[in-house]
């Protein structure tokens, strides 16, 4: 076996059997991806890449900023999927630096509760789509909601809204006793903290048409119960953990 292929990556490539056709069911369905060019942005260990090319696109480029993933994306699609060596590529770049070639499809799985400048992030995929392609992002759990701190705060046992009780500043004290590099902000530790209200006006606020904005999708009864609570009067920012939505270049 590549060494650079660790069993905690492949099996966390692996979570991709389910989790990918999961993803797909949020939306009520995918495109037809058979011939099309799909841009994969924030694409960690490669597993929608790969997945998008079994569904039969022509080209799928996978970006992610995490140096490490995408050494573990080109290992793995070297070893175990060299058949779609010509059609699926893994950078590590940033949107903003790769060129201007024009996609059908962008698709971006649990990314976009990191993107500390989403609306620059959406100008850079307008850019790089054809008129009439689309995006299709979905991603949670938004910070607001029950674990939004992606288990940073890290107590004896896991308790709703604990980021949220504790306060900004007693969550920075505590995760600065764990780590060597410290952090003075959220979003230093990789959370951009934007509201509900927040996505909703970024959306509508750019150049692209939103074709769909759904939230709490879950196959779960606690995605299905938090769903129900939010609909109760001010609870829709605490009760809402995440948002799938389409976006099209018309």
């Amino acid at each position: 076996m590549n060494e650079r292929l660790n069993p905690s990556d492949l099996a966390y490539f692996r979570r991709g059997e389910t989790e990918n056709p999961r993803f797909w069911r949020r939306f009520g369905g995918q495109p037809d991806f058979r011939g099309a060019s799909v841009l994969d942005v924030g694409c960690g260990h490669g597993s929608m890449s790969i997945y998008l090319a079994e569904q039969g696109a022509a080209e799928v480029v996978g970006l992610d900023l995490n140096e490490r993933l995408i050494e573990f994306a080109n290992a793995n699609l070297e070893q175990n999927f060299p058949h779609f060596a010509d059609r699926v590529a893994f950078l590590c770049l940033d949107l903003k630096d790769y060129p201007l070639e024009p996609f059908d499809y962008i698709v971006s799985k649990d990314t976009f509760e990191h993107v500390l400048d989403l609306p620059g992030l959406l100008e850079e995929m307008s850019r790089r789509l054809r008129a009439g392609g689309r995006v299709y992002a979905g991603f949670g759990p938004l910070y607001n909601s029950p674990f939004g701190d992606h288990n940073v705060v890290r107590p004896p046992f896991p308790i709703p809204w604990a980021h949220l009780l504790l306060g900004d500043q007693r969550v920075i004290r505590r995760v600065n006793r764990r780590r060597r590099e410290k952090v003075s902000a959220i979003q230093d530790l990789g959370m951009n903290r934007l509201a509900l209200a927040d996505y909703r006006r970024i959306f509508e606020e750019c150049d692209l048409e939103v074709v769909s904005f759904q939230t709490n999708r879950s196959d779960k009864l606690s995605g299905k119960t938090l769903h129900a609570l939010s609909k109760l009067p001010r609870l829709e920012e605490y009760f809402t953990f995440n948002i799938y939505c389409v976006l099209e270049k018309t």
